[in-house]
């Protein structure tokens, strides 16, 4: 069964939620569970605290936040598993939907990107 994962990205420092959202929310992730088609999740911390491992010819650089330079971030994430491709895209639009009802003057993007089941091709060269 083909594995998903689901990315929130919004505004940081906007607010909290307001609470229909999240009492929508665990009525929706309740029912996904107990289908079996989600996995785990959840949301994130701002990015106060985050650290970047940055790469860039052959050096590692250590950033940390907060990152004054970002619009947006990912401030949640599911891994997810459905049957076919178009009945994941139709729950992510289900749950995109979810925030534009309880909490519409939010702006985020609801992305939706499948699991690769096979470790990726070393390039050749």
């Amino acid at each position: 069964m083909p594995r998903f994962m689901g990315f929130v990205r919004m505004e940081e420092g906007i607010g909290m939620p307001p609470q229909a959202l999240f009492d929508a929310m665990d009525s929706y992730i309740g029912e996904q569970a107990a289908k079996g088609h989600f996995l785990d999740g959840g949301g994130l911390f701002g990015t106060e605290d985050a650290v970047n491992f940055v790469v860039r010819k052959g050096e590692t650089t250590r950033v940390d936040g907060p990152y004054a330079e970002a619009k947006e971030v990912v401030g949640g994430w599911a891994l997810m598993q459905y049957d076919t491709l178009e009945e994941a895209i139709a729950n992510q639009q289900e749950f995109a939907d979810l925030h534009a009802k309880y909490w519409p003057e939010v702006s985020m993007v609801a992305t939706l990107r499948q699991i690769s089941e096979e470790p990726p091709a070393a390039a050749e060269g």
